[in-house]
């Protein structure tokens, strides 16, 4: 079985420090909880921005004052930023951070509209989805596919027998979210199942989830995703002290398993962004 690839998502647009005071807001937040997740043993950043307030953001500047900040302290690592944004964003303000000079290397793309609970969507329409496609194919770069329901893969596979989206597809699972598929072994099987043999895929889940299905993915195959982002506890009514606590756990759970961690150069080479 190939290494381990960890994703550390460090921040996140909905966390906020009266939930977790740890959770990230300023530059300086965001390049030291990149450090602790990348010494910890993550090769990928999963990168939202916020203002000094934690209001989040999309605005290219700040994502390139954060990525300088987290390169001076991880320079290999492998940063990959949202174009998810908020929920409210419009599609320009949420594809700014490709636009950035370098591009990076890989960047989220979601695939369906979601029902997040009260009066909240997020809208990714098919067109909303063929044009983030389109201009991340011009720029050369790979895209995570974020999935969070059986038919955003449906979706990928549709656009990518059109064209759209290029091999080789890499997706991230979302597993536990209001609106989308629940974080239960079926439904996990279910969804690895669904997608091309020659695809990767990475696991992430809310709050309880994220650990136990993590870990399923470990076993199956799969890459692993954790971070304030998803989850603020180290354990039952424990509050992490750092994204690296969170890695550390999935590096001690993993090894226990038989699965060595990908360095963010092997990373690379089995994404295919080398």
């Amino acid at each position: 079985m190939e290494k381990l690839i960890i994703t550390g998502a460090i921040s996140g647009a909905e966390v906020t420090k009266e939930q977790n005071p740890n959770v990230p807001y300023t530059i300086e937040e965001i390049g030291r909880e990149a450090e602790f997740a990348y010494k910890a043993g993550a090769s990928i950043i999963h990168l939202h921005i916020r203002e000094d307030d934690g209001t989040p953001t999309q605005n290219k500047e700040r994502f390139r004052a954060c990525i300088e900040e987290i390169k001076k302290k991880c320079s290999d690592i492998i940063i990959q930023p949202s174009t998810g944004g908020a929920v409210g964003m419009a599609n320009e303000e949420r594809l700014q951070p490709i636009y950035l000079e370098p591009p990076p290397e890989i960047a989220t793309l979601d695939c369906g509209t979601m029902n997040f609970g009260g009066d909240e969507i997020f809208v990714n329409t098919e067109k909303t989805i063929i044009y983030f496609a389109e201009e991340m194919n011009k720029r050369g770069i790979k895209y995570e596919l974020e999935c969070f329901d059986k038919g955003m893969i449906d979706m990928v596979i549709r656009l990518h027998n059109e064209g759209y989206i290029k091999d080789p597809m890499h997706f991230n699972f979302m597993l536990g979210v209001i609106g989308g598929i629940n974080a239960s072994v079926r439904d996990l099987n279910f969804l690895v199942n669904s997608i091309p043999e020659n695809s990767t895929f990475s696991v992430g889940a809310v709050g309880r989830h994220e650990f136990p299905m993590v870990t399923l993915s470990i076993i199956m195959g799969g890459h692993a995703r954790v971070g304030f982002e998803d989850n603020i506890y180290i354990s039952k009514g424990v509050l992490a002290k750092s994204n690296g606590e969170l890695v550390e756990k999935i590096v001690r759970i993993s090894k226990e398993l038989g699965r060595e961690i990908a360095t963010p150069s092997e990373a690379r080479k089995i994404l295919g962004i080398s």
